[in-house]
C-alpha cells in the first residue's frame, strides 16, 4: 500500500481528493493549516500544521511515496486581485519548503497544483478567446501575484525532475467548482458566489454581477478534477498540463443556468467597478486527450445542479439555526 500525502487537505479540492484516494486503497496523510470545514476528513492521519514553515513540510513528507501538493493561499478574483504580496509570499514559502522536503524524504512522485492564471494576459482580452494551449505560457505574462508564483513553481518542478530525479507533475486548473466548496466570505469562486446569490434571492428579484457579465470562462466539476489528478499521477507525463473542460460560457449564462436550476426568474445588476479578471479564458484539451486518453466531461448544467442544491441547503440550515430575537417586555 502506497503512502500518499495530500497538502491542502483541509480545502475544497484536497478534501475531495483524500476521499477519492482512500476509496482507491491508498494510505493517506492530509496536511493543512485548517481542518475541512463542512465534513470530517477521510484521511488516515491529518497534520494540522502551517506549511509555510520548513519543519512542518519535513514532518508532512516523512515516509511518503507520493505527494499531491495542493496547499495554497488562494480565493476568487476579488481576493487574488487585491492581495498580491500576501499571496505571493505565502505560496512561495509553502511550495519552496514542500519541494525541498519532498527531495529530503526521497518522494518518488510530486504533483503541483498550478493554475490557468499562468497564461499571458494579452491572450485573454476577448470573450471569444482562443483556447489556451500549454505551449503558449511562455513568453510569460501571468496573473499578478498568484499566477506569477504558479509559473515559477512549474519551472522548479521541471528542475526537480531534471536535477533530482523526482517524477513531477504540474496541473493547470481551470476554475474548479462543486459541493463542499467555499461559498461566502470573499474567497469563493464565481460558480459558488452565483449559487449563493441566487439561493438568497427571491423569485423575480435581482442579484449583483461583477463586470458586464460577458466575460467568459470554462468550469470543471470536482469529480472530474480528482479523476484527472489521479490519472495524471499514474501516467509518466511530467510537463505542465491543462485540467479543465473546454465548455466556455459567459458569466451571464452562468447566472441564467443557475436560475433555471433554482426555478427562479432573476434579474442582473452589473457592477462595472468590481474586479472581473481576464476578459476570456478557455482550456485547450488536445494535449490531455493525447496524454491520458481522457478529458473532463461533466457539463456545467450537470455539475451546477448538485452544487446549487448543497449551497442552498447550507444557507437554509444556517438560517434555521439563527436564534430568534425576543422582544423586551
Amino acid at each position: 500500500m502506497k503512502n500518499v500525502l495530500v497538502t491542502g487537505a483541509g480545502g475544497f479540492i484536497g478534501h475531495h481528493l483524500v476521499k477519492y484516494l482512500v476509496a482507491k486503497g491508498y494510505k493517506v496523510r492530509g496536511a493543512d493549516i485548517k481542518m475541512p470545514e463542512y465534513e470530517a476528513t477521510a484521511a488516515h492521519e491529518f497534520l494540522q500544521v502551517d506549511l509555510r514553515l520548513h519543519d512542518a513540510c519535513q514532518a508532512a513528507t516523512a515516509g511518503m511515496d507520493e505527494v499531491y501538493h495542493l496547499a495554497a493561499d488562494m480565493g476568487g478574483i476579488g481576493f487574488i486581485s487585491g492581495s498580491h504580496a500576501e499571496i505571493t509570499l505565502n505560496n512561495t514559502l509553502i511550495s519552496a519548503h514542500m519541494a525541498k522536503a519532498a527531495h529530503d524524504a526521497k518522494v518518488g512522485k510530486f504533483l503541483f497544483s498550478s493554475s490557468a492564471c499562468v497564461y499571458p494576459q494579452h491572450l485573454q482580452t476577448s470573450p471569444d478567446v482562443t483556447p489556451l494551449h500549454e505551449d503558449v505560457a511562455w513568453p510569460a505574462q501571468p496573473e499578478e501575484g498568484y499566477g506569477l508564483e504558479k509559473i515559477y513553481m512549474e519551472k522548479l518542478c521541471q528542475y526537480m525532475h531534471e536535477d533530482w530525479g523526482i517524477s513531477t507533475r504540474s496541473v493547470r486548473f481551470h476554475n474548479v467548482y462543486g459541493w463542499l466548496g467555499t461559498y461566502d466570505g470573499g474567497r469563493e469562486k464565481v460558480p459558488a458566489a452565483i449559487c449563493r446569490k441566487v439561493a438568497l434571492c427571491p423569485d423575480g428579484g435581482e442579484i449583483e454581477v461583477w463586470g458586464d457579465g460577458l466575460q467568459t470562462r470554462s468550469f470543471m466539476y470536482i469529480d472530474d478534477c480528482v479523476e484527472g489528478l489521479f490519472r495524471l499521477m499514474q501516467s509518466d507525463y511530467t510537463a505542465p498540463l491543462n485540467l479543465g473542460t473546454d465548455e466556455m460560457i459567459s458569466i451571464n449564462d452562468l447566472v441564467a443556468i443557475t436560475s433555471r436550476i433554482a426555478g427562479k426568474t432573476i434579474r442582473m445588476r452589473h457592477d462595472l467597478t468590481k474586479p472581473q479578471g481576464v476578459r476570456g479564458r478557455n482550456s485547450d484539451n488536445s494535449r490531455i486527450r493525447e496524454v491520458l486518453g481522457w478529458e473532463p466531461s461533466i457539463r456545467i448544467r450537470e455539475g451546477l445542479a448538485p452544487t446549487y442544491k448543497w449551497i442552498s441547503d447550507e444557507l437554509a440550515a444556517h438560517a434555521e439555526a439563527k436564534p430568534t430575537a425576543v422582544a423586551a417586555e
